[in-house]
């Protein structure tokens, strides 16, 4: 490979692919490098929730943002806008969604507070245990498993090449660009993006930085088809329960529950049944019908972050060296936050701040 690209990008998820698509448009020259199959590490295996209700509030208007975004890919992503419900069923739980949600609504969200009786009348199924409840219009979700399908086919639209199940062995920084290791041969670039999520620790100590990287191994269950049993998005005040019945019947349910493995041993992760369980029990809590049903598959992928839960999104202090990655809620977030990433490396001023990935976290 002796052409030498303008980019470079490590980690060919949504980041990656939405901010090569972003440079291309401004005339770069961009090949992305992955370690698997496009889109199919976190982008590809998320429960796919796009809730604005459990998103940050520094983060609020590039979640706005970025759900425009899944809007307009429409039905190539799956995109079904659902509206969603954060539910409340203790005392102190209404307590803790009343504060946040307050706090959201005030950063930008349509979110608006609704009864029991409300919500029981849209969605008769749900156990009658709630105390109180928020709803959000805008909330709804993408099919996760069509990412990389989707972002393949943009990017051979755009000319843009990637090299897929080749793994990065090391990276060479220099003046004049970097040349990176991969099975296949060298790739030079006089740009680099890193991209890829769990990995970023190791990739960026392969030019000489360290990043306060951490990964959390958030389990996913889908049931087997049923008839309509709700037709919104479903979350619980503590955060720890996404649920969506998706068109073809299935319910996905999700929730941050935690599964075993690491990304410094490349693996996929594993389900552990002491937490598939309560994240089982809870999601029947809220839908009793679900005792029903049978879960038909469990399965966990990587979540990456900070200690402040905040992108790190900008130049690293190496020449030319970039990184956008390590945010809770990524996947709604990510189509607009790489176009803020593209704009600066293209050298033109981001709408909204990126995030110094050279911040302080000694706070957090």
């Amino acid at each position: 490979m002796s052409d030498r690209f303008d980019m470079a990008i490590v980690g060919g998820g949504i980041m990656g692919c939405a901010t090569a698509l972003r440079v291309a448009g401004g005339g770069m020259r961009a090949i992305i490098l992955d370690q698997g199959d496009l889109g199919q590490g976190a982008s590809g295996v998320n429960a796919g929730t796009l809730s604005l209700q459990i998103k940050r509030i520094k983060l609020m208007q590039y979640a706005i943002r970025g759900h425009a975004r899944w809007e307009s890919m429409g039905a190539a992503v799956g995109y079904h806008k659902s509206g969603g419900y954060t539910l409340a069923f203790t005392e102190h739980e209404e307590g803790m969604l009343l504060e946040r949600q307050t706090l959201k609504r005030e950063a930008g969200a349509p979110i608006t507070f609704v009864s029991p009786d409300q919500v029981y009348e849209n969605e008769p199924e749900l156990g009658h245990h709630i105390r109180a409840a928020s709803y959000c219009r805008d909330d709804g979700y993408a099919n996760s498993s069509l990412t990389g399908r989707y972002y393949r086919k943009a990017l051979a639209a755009a000319g843009i090449p990637y090299h897929e199940r080749q793994r990065v062995c090391a990276i060479e920084a220099a003046d004049t660009g970097f040349e990176i290791s991969i099975p296949s041969g060298p790739v030079r670039a006089r740009r680099l993006l890193l991209a890829s999520g769990a990995w970023l620790k190791h990739v960026a100590a392969m030019i000489g930085v360290t990043l306060p990287v951490q990964a959390r191994i958030n389990t996913v269950s889908v049931t087997e088809r049923a008839p309509t049993l709700i037709s919104s998005v479903l979350g619980h005040a503590t955060g720890l329960l996404t649920m969506k019945q998706k068109q073809n019947g299935t319910v996905l349910i999700g929730g941050g529950w935690q599964g075993d493995g690491s990304p410094a041993t490349h693996s996929a992760g594993g389900v552990n049944a002491d937490t598939l369980v309560p994240n089982l029990a809870l999601a029947q809590y809220v839908l009793p019908a679900l005792s029903q049903l049978r879960v038909v598959r469990s399965w966990t992928g990587y979540e990456a972050n900070v200690p402040d839960f905040l992108p790190l999104a900008g130049a690293l202090p190496v020449k030319n060296a970039f990184v956008l990655g390590c945010v809770r809620g990524g996947y709604t977030i990510g189509p607009y936050i790489s176009e803020l990433m593209g704009d600066l490396i293209l050298g033109r001023e981001p709408e909204l701040p990126l995030f110094d990935p050279m911040r302080d976290f000694s706070s957090n």
